[in-house]
């Protein structure tokens, strides 16, 4: 869950990858020996990493002549679900009905029971509502995230010097050495557990900023069922990245 350095990307276009409805990054790396090829879950991106002696157009005949198992991943991968009306989603892991009020108290979010189903309700103008309710999931993240950290450094006897909530796509928390904990504001969306184990991890690095065995030992010190929390996310994990998601990305 540490920050790692991408290579330079850049976007390539050709007729035949036009079809494929998804965008094209290409990666060079002073390291790759080879090309290859992936599709990123939750970007819902096609990646080619090539040599830095390879030219932009290999990288597209690369790509065509894999066409067929890239158009196979790109089916795989869960539907999009955008903030829409009547859409649901998980809030602290249950089921939510998304209900766009209309115009009302500006800029209000509520939770509410109706028909036996929760609902989020999000007051305001149609079009912008999608982020006005992203922006309220992202402030109850936070508010979730600064308690269970708090909880977690006093097990810990350590201290966090700041709470960051962003959308991260490669990692669901990181730590940096000024002591800022960085999280993904999808973890709202997880039950709370999972949330849980999160800012344990990351409270860990606070006193050791490895992933060795006495690092292991301060998570499952303050947080005991670690295990049952990385499994969640190694299988349910990355199908929180389509909330939000809009088909035509």
């Amino acid at each position: 869950m540490r920050k790692t350095r991408r290579p330079a990307s850049s976007t390539l276009t050709t007729e035949n990858i036009d079809t494929l409805g998804a965008p094209v990054e290409v990666r060079r790396h002073p390291g790759a020996r080879r090309l290859t090829l992936r599709v990123s879950r939750t970007r819902r991106t096609v990646i080619v990493t090539l040599p830095m002696q390879c030219g932009i157009d290999e990288a597209g005949s690369f790509i065509t002549r894999n066409i067929e198992w890239v158009r196979e991943r790109l089916d795989s991968l869960p539907s999009p679900v955008p903030f829409r009306d009547g859409v649901f989603i998980p809030l602290r892991g249950e089921a939510h009905r998304v209900v766009f009020a209309g115009p009302g108290k500006r800029g209000v979010v509520s939770r509410r029971i109706a028909d036996d189903f929760p609902e989020l309700c999000v007051a305001g103008h149609e079009e912008h509502a999608p982020r006005r309710l992203k922006d309220w999931l992202a402030r109850e993240a936070h508010r979730d995230l600064e308690d269970r950290v708090a909880f977690h450094a006093k097990r810990l006897n350590v201290s966090a010097k700041r709470i960051a909530v962003r959308d991260q796509t490669s990692r669901w928390g990181s730590c940096s050495t000024t002591g800022v904990l960085s999280f993904s504001w999808r973890l709202i969306l997880a039950p709370p557990e999972i949330l849980d184990y999160v800012a344990a991890h990351e409270v860990a690095h606070l006193k050791e900023m490895n992933h060795g065995p006495r690092f292991w030992a301060l998570v499952a010190k303050t947080m005991p069922g670690l295990e049952d929390a990385k499994r969640w996310l190694q299988i349910y994990g990355m199908d929180l990245h389509r909330y939000g998601m809009l088909a035509e990305d």
